[in-house]
């Protein structure tokens, strides 16, 4: 069973998922406070034709970028004869993505809602059931209850998330029909909203962590931290009164949950560069601007063998496991291309990319094998939910050299 623990590094709130003692996933709040999911009436500044983009003002000098290549329907303050957007528009946006370096946040006017079991989108009538349920059965029963709670002259869609699979129908409804509300309340009392209000404000990223995780692996919720122990049993009453249960209060005097988990130093040793195996051979792991490389290195794990192309399938196999397990640990995203030792034999090519798969298909977050290339590359795709770990937490470079 896993446990979740919140508390304070440096001044920054971190929230770390273990396995035992085994860390399987981290994530740090960033020292400003995160724009990303919270919605505001913005006005359309700019409209760049040859990128096919608007910027948009949501504050006083707060730029955004708004992709126009998205179809959806926006949400209009003042009503319009048609649905293009112009310069002057004042809009309902949704920050997608925060500010990164120079670049300006990104917003969308398909505005989302997730609860724990679903995701309501605007602008999008169909309802869909996370690719991860794969029993028919169960995709049926979500599909009714869905359709069965929701009108056919509706404006949004719903997206039935992997927690619902386990979850009781009236749970479901109930969900459904707070997100209905709130919904509602966002469009209807929006277009009457001044221009740069916030409509709605998301949760914090640690408050999100609980809402996303797979519930029926978590055992307990830790925090050593009494205003984040207030926030949280605040959220799950409302939001997830099933999971009150879970949470708990740790007292410092004797041992922080740092010391405890040793997260520090987890965290120090999740942004090494290098990572060992237990084989000895070892990861050489490089995040870039355009996508992430992963080496696979033999080390000295074939010292003294002799059958060595059944070593080299032993260390990949075992890189493999290790490689999906550290794009979660690091929220790396985007394009990653690995680098694995060659091997001359198909099967054991074809061995390696099922274990790879195999791995893979553990993470929460949408991940993909695309190909080996001719130069025996592997080429995968995680989708980008949040900053990778490097970038939500800076450090002295000396402190993570591997």
């Amino acid at each position: 069973m896993q446990q979740l623990v919140i508390t304070r590094l440096s001044g920054r709130i971190v929230s770390a998922l273990f396995c035992g003692n085994d860390l399987l996933q981290i994530n740090v709040e960033p020292q400003n406070v995160s724009l990303l999911g919270s919605i505001y009436v913005g006005k359309v500044k700019n409209i760049v034709k040859n990128i096919n983009a608007a910027f948009v003002e949501i504050a006083e000098n707060q730029m955004c970028y708004l992709a126009l290549n998205e179809k959806a329907s926006p949400v209009f303050v003042k009503s319009k004869p048609n649905e293009k957007i112009c310069i002057g528009d004042e809009i309902l946006v949704q920050i997608s993505k925060d500010a990164i370096k120079t670049k300006n946040p990104s917003v969308t006017t398909k505005l989302q809602l997730a609860g724990k079991y679903m995701v309501l989108t605007h602008g999008d009538k169909r309802i869909s059931v996370s690719g991860k349920i794969t029993e028919e059965s169960v995709r049926n029963r979500l599909t009714t209850i869905i359709k069965g709670e929701v009108s056919k002259d509706r404006t949004f869609g719903i997206i039935v998330r992997t927690n619902a699979q386990d979850a009781e129908d009236a749970l479901l409804k109930v969900e459904l029909k707070t997100l209905i509300e709130e919904y509602d309340t966002i469009v209807q009392q929006g277009i009457y909203r001044s221009c740069f209000s916030k409509i709605y404000e998301a949760p914090t990223g640690y408050l999100c962590d609980i809402r996303d995780g797979y519930d029926i692996n978590i055992e307990n919720i830790l925090t050593d931290e009494k205003d984040i122990y207030d926030s949280i049993k605040q959220y799950l009453v409302k939001h997830q009164p099933l999971d009150e249960a879970k949470l708990q209060f740790h007292k410092k005097e004797n041992c922080s949950l740092n010391m405890l988990y040793g997260i520090e130093t987890k965290l120090k040793k999740a942004l090494q560069e290098r990572v060992w195996l237990k084989s000895g051979g070892y990861l050489v792991i490089q995040p870039t601007e355009a996508l992430t490389v992963i080496d696979v290195n033999t080390g000295k794990a074939i010292s003294g063998k002799k059958d060595v192309e059944k070593h080299f399938l032993k260390i990949n196999c075992e890189a493999a496991k290790e490689i999906a397990k550290q794009l979660r640990l690091r929220n790396l995203s985007g394009i990653i291309v690995v680098d694995f030792i060659d091997m001359k034999e198909k099967g054991a090519k074809k061995e390696l990319i099922s274990v790879l798969c195999t791995e893979l298909k553990k993470d929460s977050i949408k991940t993909t094998f695309v190909d080996m290339t001719k130069l025996n590359l592997v080429e995968i795709t995680r989708k980008k939910v949040r900053k990778p770990l490097h970038e939500q937490w800076k450090m002295d470079k000396n402190e993570v050299q591997g």
